[in-house]
């Protein structure tokens, strides 16, 4: 096989979580000391806003326990792709690949190749089932992103019907009646506003963090159908009439 420069640039998502979280977290400490947090918690009575913080931060550590994992997968595909390239066929077919995805996908190809003879190999089928492997629970992003907004739009709901509820029997002629009434409104808008607004905030932050996640696997799937086109499946082809 032909030498080159094995590179895998901007594989790693792990050092623009940390940056991106680290940011992150300084805005809520700055939020945390004029106050605006302890405000948003005592002006919802519903609680609905620290539930939605508590589901960001839980999605939040698995999208980093996704980012380590892709981030090892990323350094395993380096190791693959230097193992393979410029190296002797026998890598192939005879062990001596590291541990990882990408390098399970190559001994598939391997195998597969073994098995169907003079064929040609193609590898459509199993590049599906190394996507499928690399994405892993990626997809929960998505599913919390929406939850998050969702619950923010329920708080909106509630809001209002807090809201709305004194007007019903109001009697405008009593005033002590009608500030009582106008607090309670208050109140309403505050929970429809500050869960509205948890809930958009911790809906787009989530979005980022995945969507770094998603760009570091798309990488290491091209990466890995380029190693495997050019230096797997050709070598694998040329085998197969010798044989």
């Amino acid at each position: 096989m032909s030498e080159r420069r094995v590179d895998l640039p901007g594989h790693d998502p792990l050092l623009p979580w940390l940056i991106f979280t680290g940011i992150s977290l300084f805005a809520f400490v700055l939020l945390w000391y004029f106050g605006l947090i302890g405000r948003m918690v005592a002006s919802d009575p519903t609680h609905i806003s620290l539930i939605i913080s508590l589901l960001y931060v839980a999605s939040s550590l698995h999208c980093l326990w996704r980012v380590l994992a892709i981030s090892r997968e990323g350094d395993a595909a380096l190791r693959a792709a230097q193992a393979v390239v410029g190296s002797d066929r026998r890598v192939l077919t005879e062990g001596g690949l590291p541990p990882g995805l990408v390098s399970a996908h190559i001994r598939d190809l391997a195998t597969k190749a073994a098995l169907q003879g003079a064929e040609r190999l193609d590898q459509t089928l199993l590049l599906r089932v190394l996507a499928s492997r690399l994405l892993g629970s990626n997809s929960f992003g998505a599913f919390a992103s929406d939850t998050l907004m969702k619950l923010g739009l329920l708080g909106t709901i509630i809001g209002f019907i807090m809201m709305l509820a004194p007007i019903a029997g109001l009697d405008t002629e009593n005033r002590e009646a009608v500030r009582s009434s106008m607090s309670l409104m208050s109140d309403g808008m505050a929970v429809a506003m500050y869960t509205t607004l948890v809930g958009l905030a911790g809906s787009v932050l989530l979005k980022i963090q995945y969507s770094l996640l998603d760009s570091a696997t798309a990488k290491i799937f091209a990466f890995a159908v380029d190693l495997t086109e050019v230096h797997v499946v050709s070598a694998l082809d040329a085998r197969a009439p010798a044989e």
